[in-house]
């Protein structure tokens, strides 16, 4: 029998709790083992439970090198990616990074370059991208079940509320200290529909895309977006656009769209589910199973399994990042477009579930649906090219 992987995780509150919990199962298949915690404040006996008594501290390097750590798992506030994946690819420790990878291409680059330097394995957080309805989909579009493939649209509806942009100093911020992070709808909580749509269209790496147009928008009190659309022209041939808001009237579960010349397939990426409707066939759903990223990355280590989200497989998705990036900053939606909700402290953007799911259906963009306050074009980019 393998002895299990030792993994140290870096950030194991908020987001990084699912990552804690992911290891204590993986921990019992005797897969992995927790060497070690990175915290500002260690966890509690409470909190670490039956994964026991793991080395805890605030310098990650000092932490990798004393717990021998093969596997270091990254989830840190947006800016601090790139030096801590270098601090463990100088070590020699392979990394499952939490998505998005970086807050900006150059950054991007910087950590991907020197991972590939070090000789070290990078996985990037995409959990979607593991999903075994992805090759499925690829092959029912190789088959020609929906004809000539046309382009993919993206939507997600999702809520959240105005606390959640004050869960972190970094949270709805555009830039922190001078410090690029980026953090919109696009880029962080609905980041896997973008990065999902252009998984299903083949577009995944960097020279993939030739084109990007923004919309980028806030109900919220903050730096960033919150409500948002994006179109990228891929090398390809066919139109990529997602649709999000974090201000929804009723939340949804997101999903990416595939058009066809003769069909569509609608895929439910948090849930694995597949919607294939063709001329000449009634609906036939599936659903489909998913291999964790983390126990993908033991596999590749130990047995030679593919990769499943090396890094420059995310390329596009980061041009996407840099799009945002430099576009003029999020326009304030009028007050007259958007209301709270007291007893959830939160905004609701009216009408922005269907705009949303229009975006998907039909490739355009919010100006292009007619949405009021998303017709005044001086709040946009204009198209950036990429190459």
């Amino acid at each position: 029998m393998n002895t299990p992987l030792p993994v140290v995780l870096a950030g194991a509150r908020g987001h990084g709790r699912w990552h804690l919990e992911n290891i204590r199962r993986l921990q019992k298949q005797g897969l992995v083992r927790l060497a070690g915690v990175c915290e500002l404040t260690p966890l509690t006996e409470e909190e670490l439970g039956d994964l026991g008594t793991p080395e805890q501290s605030a310098d990650f390097g000092a932490l990798l090198d004393s717990t021998g750590a093969r596997i270091a798992v990254i989830c840190t506030p947006i800016p601090t990616h790139t030096d801590l994946a270098l601090t463990a690819a100088e070590r020699g420790v392979h990394l499952l990074l939490e998505k998005p990878p970086a807050p900006s291409y150059a950054e991007f680059r910087r950590m991907a370059d020197g991972v590939a330097a070090a000789g070290v394995v990078c996985q990037i957080g995409f959990q979607s991208l593991g999903s075994h309805a992805l090759p499925a989909i690829r092959e029912l579009i190789d088959q020609g079940a929906i004809g000539r493939l046309a382009g993919l649209g993206g939507a997600g509806a999702w809520v959240r509320d105005e606390d959640y942009f004050r869960r972190a100093p970094w949270a709805g911020k555009r830039r922190l200290n001078g410090v690029d992070v980026i953090d919109g709808a696009l880029t962080n909580p609905l980041a896997h529909a973008v990065a999902t749509a252009l998984a299903l269209g083949g577009s995944t790496r960097a020279e993939h895309v030739s084109g990007i147009e923004t919309e980028l928008l806030r109900a919220n009190a903050i730096e960033s977006d919150d409500t948002s659309c994006v179109r990228i022209t891929t090398t390809q041939g066919h139109p990529v656009t997602v649709a999000a808001t974090l201000c929804a009237e009723e939340p949804d579960e997101p999903y990416v769209l595939v058009h066809g010349s003769t069909g569509r397939i609608t895929f439910w990426y948090k849930q694995d589910r597949v919607l294939l409707q063709r001329a000449g066939h009634g609906p036939e759903e599936s659903d489909h199973g998913r291999t964790d990223l983390l126990e993908n990355l033991v596999a590749h280590l130990t047995t030679g399994a593919a990769l499943l989200v090396p890094p420059d497989e995310t390329g596009a998705f980061m041009k996407v990042v840099e799009a945002i990036r430099t576009a003029p900053d999020p326009a304030p939606l009028p007050d007259t477009s958007w209301h709270r909700i007291p007893d959830e402290n939160r905004r609701v953007v009216p009408g922005i579930d269907g705009l949303v799911a229009a975006a998907a259906d039909t490739l355009s963009l919010y100006s292009e649906l007619g949405a009021p306050w998303a017709l005044d074009a001086e709040h946009f980019s204009n198209e950036v090219s990429t190459r």
